[in-house]
């Protein structure tokens, strides 16, 4: 039993694999009645992640559906979801002559290295969960640190390629933190960096939800700063709740959390990807853009979901076996802001994944692909941008609904403040810095602090967000709707969302019991 959603032109899939599911428990005492349940031998116990509260079982495909529907009737278990693949969100390889780096001049990369007085620093550590890195490479060896291999339990997370993985996990990582120094080789944007790497897609390309999620966390534990995370799939949010629920405690740990928006040219305001359109504030979701600041055809983009853009387009980088050659893709857009974000963070550690989004959407060039700042990121205004200590909005840009509220932040202003509204019959706000919708159309805020410095946001958008639906309650911008006590972000739980990603079989179980949250319609 193989159900499959695509993600476009690349082919990328979004495979359920066959009859795994990943069961999150309210106790540990919860786990124990769980282990001790064969349903004779229909079901069995694969892992258990102990810090999501995350079992991995397997049904037997001939009683799935019944089993699901006792599962999911036990008060002790929270919700049942699918565990479904998820995938690097690259192109297919263009191989080119090697230096050409036209993003880091794009961004004004050298320009930033003066402007900071450094590279980068050895004390920001960031978690590359991809397809895993050569960390051997001439160009790379000098910036790794241990990290683990989640797709085959070990502790060696070497890039292994294949038909589908030229090399993914290695290309990100030198677009982040390839050292400059071996010739014919590359640099990237923070060269003074530390760089984890993660292995948790295959050579294949994809890798589970169960272990997507074992990663994050393992991020976490290690006091990782950046997660650069090139990868995901289309799924409903119900679904993916789990996975939101990782990139949730790791906004709660302070870890900045840079994902790609994906690659088959839709709106994410209306296509559900994952985990881009977490919607967390330590969250920053990437298109790609061009040379000539274009949108490539296959980029995914979006006002409310999309954040800012970042060259993807042709990057040349690392690859394994001492190699380099270009990728494509927003897999490519991402780690490059995830190397800025870390440079930034290397001139000011305390910067949240909230203020560096916001810096790095104030201070962008100007482009004309559709996210939440119209803009593509610049490393020198953002990180002249920390160094001056620009007074900046937290957040820079949203879209919110009618009868919304943003609760706005000022970093690097001195109390008190005013705040002002350029069109208040869009949202009014108060000298708190609370602005409240009231009508469809746009606005920008701005604040003056008590030494009459002044910062204005981006354009503030008024009007429908279409994902999450309209029958989850008004949330804050960038925050995960709200939800009734005890249920995560995009709980399976929400009346009428079914939370296996399969309408057939939701069917059948509301049969069995009815009385399951999702089988009434609100």
């Amino acid at each position: 039993m193989k159900r499959v959603l695509f993600l476009g032109a690349l082919l990328v899939s979004s495979q359920v694999l066959a009859g795994e599911y990943l069961v999150k428990y309210r106790s540990n005492n919860a786990f124990s009645t769980l282990s001790a349940l064969s349903y004779n031998n229909q079901i069995q116990v694969l892992d258990n992640h102990t810090v999501g509260r995350l079992v991995k079982v397997d049904i037997n495909d001939n009683n799935e559906a019944p089993i699901l529907a006792s599962l999911l009737s036990n008060p002790q278990i929270e919700y049942v979801v699918p565990n479904f693949k998820l995938h690097a969100f690259s192109a297919p390889m263009d191989p080119v002559a090697l230096k050409n780096q036209w993003a880091n001049a794009k961004v004004q990369a050298e320009k930033a290295w003066q402007r900071a007085g450094n590279r980068g620093s050895k004390n920001v550590l960031v978690a590359v969960i991809d397809t895993g890195v050569d960390y051997r490479h001439a160009s790379l060896a000098a910036n790794m640190v241990p990290g683990f291999d989640f797709a085959e339990n070990d502790n060696d997370p070497m890039d292994k390629t294949g038909f589908q993985n030229p090399g993914h996990g290695t290309h990100c990582a030198g677009v982040i933190g390839a050292t400059g120094v071996v010739e014919g080789g590359i640099i990237g944007i923070s060269p003074e960096v530390s760089i984890m790497p993660l292995r948790f897609l295959t050579e294949n390309g994809s890798g589970d939800l169960n272990n997507a999620i074992k990663a994050i966390d393992y991020a976490i534990a290690n006091k990782v700063q950046v997660i650069s995370a090139s990868w995901g799939a289309t799924v409903p949010r119900a679904t993916a709740a789990p996975l939101l629920e990782a990139v949730k405690r790791a906004d709660d740990a302070g870890l900045i959390f840079v994902s790609a928006a994906a690659n088959d040219g839709k709106n994410n305001d209306v296509t559900e990807v994952y985990p881009a359109n977490n919607g967390l504030p330590n969250s920053i979701t990437v298109a790609a853009s061009g040379p000539n600041d274009e949108k490539p055809s296959w980029s995914n983009y979006g006002l409310a979901k999309v954040h800012l853009a970042s060259p993807g387009l042709n990057i040349t980088s690392t690859l394994p076996g001492d190699k380099y050659g270009d990728l494509s893709g927003t897999s490519m857009a991402t780690p490059l802001v995830s190397g800025i974000v870390a440079l930034m963070k290397a001139q000011d550690p305390s910067l949240t994944g909230a203020q560096a989004r916001a810096i790095l959407q104030v201070t962008g060039a100007k482009a004309q692909i559709q996210t939440a700042c119209n803009c593509r990121v610049d490393a020198f205004a953002a990180v002249d941008a920390v160094m001056n200590k620009q007074m900046v909005l937290v957040p820079a840009a949203a879209t919110v609904g009618q009868a919304e509220v943003i609760n706005f932040q000022v970093l690097h202003g001195t109390a008190p403040f005013k705040f002002v509204s350029a069109n208040p019959s869009v949202a009014s706000v108060t000298d708190a810095g609370v602005m409240t919708a009231s009508s469809n159309g746009t606005t920008t805020i701005t604040v003056t602090d008590a030494s009459g410095k002044t910062a204005t946001t981006l354009d503030i958008n008024v009007g429908s967000k279409q994902s999450p639906p309209p029958s989850q309650p008004p949330s804050q911008p960038g925050q995960p709707p709200s939800q009734p006590p005890g249920q995560p972000p995009g709980s399976p739980g929400q009346p009428g969302q079914c939370p296996l990603g399969d309408p057939m079989i939701c069917q059948i179980i509301c049969q069995l019991q009815p009385q399951l949250p999702f089988c009434s319609q609100p």
